[in-house]
């Protein structure tokens, strides 16, 4: 992937801008009370925890963006940048990618009806598979750049799913643990 050195900053920063975006979506639920509503209404708290770690999730991963290509150095070693971006970049790609074999799945009919597909939907995903390119563009320019090695991307390329893993699987048995959520 060659991309033009220009080009990077301005990845950089849409990717960054997107994840804060993306953030401000979770802020605004929780000041409106958007999960104290609905049908899940008594698992309130265990969603506005998860709701706050996520945010704070995307806010790293604007930090990492944007410290991707600043051009003064940080005092943030360039491994943990690495390890971040590539980490960012498997989640990201992971997630988008397993929502477009669902939407497969679901038009041949191995799961759910073609009528589960709407525009929202395909937004979602293509925005997703969008931010998850800005982060590989991210993560193969700045290994490069700082001549890191390989590794940390791998590190990053599994560590970054298996934490995904941990926000949806480990905290929510925690929070059922405490009894803010219902066990499976």
């Amino acid at each position: 992937m060659d991309v033009r050195p220009n080009v990077v900053p301005v990845v950089g920063v849409l990717v960054g801008l997107c994840c804060l975006g993306f953030a401000l979506v979770n802020v605004v639920f929780e000041v409106t009370g958007h999960f104290d509503r609905g049908r899940y209404a008594e698992y309130s708290s265990a969603f506005s925890v998860l709701n706050w770690l996520v945010v704070v999730l995307k806010v790293a991963g604007a930090a990492v963006a944007l410290l991707s290509v600043a051009r003064r150095p940080w005092p943030v070693p360039a491994a943990v940048v690495t390890v971040s971006l590539w980490g960012a970049f498997a989640t990201l790609a992971g997630y988008a990618l397993g929502s477009v074999a669902e939407a497969v799945g679901m038009a041949v009919g191995l799961t759910g009806t073609v009528d589960g597909i709407d525009l929202a939907g395909i937004v979602y995903v293509l925005f997703f598979l969008l931010v998850a390119a800005g982060f590989g563009v991210l993560a193969v320019s700045y290994s490069r750049r700082h001549g890191t090695r390989r590794r940390l991307a791998v590190l990053g390329v599994l560590g970054g799913p298996v934490l995904l893993g941990l926000v949806l699987v480990a905290v929510p048995a925690l929070l059922a643990a405490v009894g803010l959520m219902p066990s499976p």
